[in-house]
């Protein structure tokens, strides 16, 4: 499910290029998506989610179904009111909240700050109901239905194309209308999980409770992981900040080669880090530490296992994914080469990115935030060193090259601090992994290399020709890869976790 909302999010993006290109009106509506689609991540992929899955997982392991559902309804409540005082801020201060953010926009004075504003009013309450819609997935993880969550982003893709498609012409300008359907995709959302909750009988009937005993626990675990979690994510916004004073099209150039990494991101990374926080969680209420220990190696193993073939693929496919998803309509041949080089920027970062989501897993199911707050606080100080290291040079590209380096190091010393403690302990087995990922991935590489081609004859041949070579070359690395490993001695009963 992950995997298909994913693959249609790429499907969004190709159709929102193809419509509006890198132009201004991109840049804009890019903005006014960015600012609620962070705090969006912030609780659907982070903060909220790990603040209050271990407390829900604790509850349901040590106490009975009632006292549950009066926790869930406490929650919805509190967390309600606060999401709907802060939209209604938002909205009013859109201008102030778009200056913020896309500060070169206002000092520009053109047409892009007054129309990021008004699309931010329309977006903003998105945060109000995908927060909500990130509450409802979060007891459904919690209660082992991973696939409802998962595939529920699949709503705002097919809304947005939609709204692209269909709307557009409706609106003046065209690209309002994908303002309309953010919003409306968080109705969608909201709405289509709550059935399932009312299955497993814990449908949320909202009543504030704010000196309810478990829910002063997650707001106290949820404020420091506010920052902790998502730091990345903190990186991409200062990213667009930085590129609001750049050309045009920088803002749009980032954003299509950051949704590439999200893919394999998204599809393994968050996905291995939301099934293993409900089991690390239990494991800790249990104190079960080897266990604990072999289901955060697995987890750690598996993001390599997928994310240094993923972050090499990209790195020498660049102009090839792009010019084959976007290289349409108001898609120059310039933003293509443009794009291409902040997505290698990034792919650099990939393997990082993806092992910060399951590492931070390992400490916030032990309800420990304050550790992952102190190492997000150097890495954000060191990305905006390398952010001014870089940009005066680089451009965008410096952007996101800053944004892989700061991601290295809060991946490391997340590590370390895991190691310290004792919490991750490497498991019997990691030479003959090592030595596996050097001989498959060299040879992946190698075959890649040697088939890509120059970036002129991708962006000279048809839709058909892309998509057919594209398709041989994904094929060709993805099946090497594999086929190494296997004659390498990896075999299925390596890849379950012995939980």
């Amino acid at each position: 499910m992950t995997l298909l909302s994913r693959v249609m999010g790429l499907v969004r993006d190709v159709v929102v290029a193809n419509y509006f290109g890198a132009s201004g009106h991109a840049d804009a509506f890019f903005v006014a998506f960015k600012i609620p689609n962070f705090l969006r991540r912030l609780f659907a992929e982070g903060a909220f989610a790990q603040a209050f899955v271990p407390v829900l997982s604790e509850y349901r392991t040590q106490r009975d179904h009632s006292a549950v559902q009066l926790l869930i309804n406490r929650v919805a409540g509190s967390l309600g009111m606060i999401l709907l005082l802060l939209s209604l801020i938002a909205m009013m201060a859109a201008p102030i909240l778009a200056a913020i953010f896309a500060p070169g926009f206002y000092l520009a004075q053109d047409e892009r700050f007054p129309l990021a504003a008004d699309m931010l009013r329309i977006t903003f309450p998105y945060l109000m109901l995908i927060s909500l819609t990130a509450f409802c997935g979060a007891i459904l993880n919690s209660y082992e239905r991973f696939a409802v969550p998962a595939f529920t982003p699949v709503l705002l893709n097919l809304c947005l194309i939609g709204s692209a498609l269909w709307l557009s012409p409706f609106f003046d300008p065209p690209v309002l209308a994908l303002a309309w359907g953010v919003f409306l995709a968080g109705v969608m959302q909201l709405l289509f999980q709550l059935p399932f909750l009312a299955r497993i009988r814990l449908l949320p009937r909202p009543q504030l409770g704010w000196q309810d005993e478990g829910v002063k626990r997650i707001m106290t675990l949820m404020v420091p992981a506010l920052f902790g979690v998502s730091v990345a994510q903190i990186n991409l916004l200062l990213d667009t900040v930085l590129a609001s004073f750049l050309q045009t099209g920088s803002v749009s150039w980032l954003y299509y080669s950051d949704r590439l990494v999200e893919l394999p991101l998204g599809v393994f990374g968050i996905a291995i880090a939301t099934v293993i926080l409900p089991a690390l969680s239990r494991n800790h209420a249990a104190k079960s530490d080897e266990t604990f220990a072999r289901t955060l190696d697995w987890a750690v193993r598996m993001i390599l296992l997928i994310g240094l073939p993923a972050a090499l693929a990209l790195f020498v496919l660049a102009e090839p994914l792009i010019t084959t998803l976007f290289h349409y309509g108001q898609m120059t041949d310039r933003d293509v080469f443009m794009a291409a080089m902040s997505l290698r920027a990034y792919a650099v970062g990939l393997l990082a990115f993806m092992l910060i989501k399951v590492l931070a897993t390992g400490y916030f199911s032990r309800q420990d935030m304050k550790t992952p707050v102190r190492i997000a606080i150097w890495s954000m100080i060191a990305n905006m060193v390398f952010n001014l290291m870089l940009v005066w040079s680089f451009d965008h590209v410096g952007l996101a090259l800053a944004t892989s380096l700061s991601a290295f190091l809060n991946a490391g010393m997340l590590l370390m601090g895991l190691i310290k403690v004792g919490v991750f302990r490497w498991q019997p087995g990691w030479l003959t992994v090592v030595v596996r990922l050097i001989l498959a991935n060299s040879l992946m590489l190698a075959a890649l290399l040697y088939c890509v081609g120059p970036a002129e004859l991708w962006l000279q041949a048809s839709l058909w020709d892309r998509v057919l070579k594209l398709t041989g070359l994904v094929v060709l690395g993805a099946g090497l890869y594999g086929v190494i490993l296997l004659v390498a001695g990896l075999r299925l009963r390596d890849l379950r976790a012995q939980v």
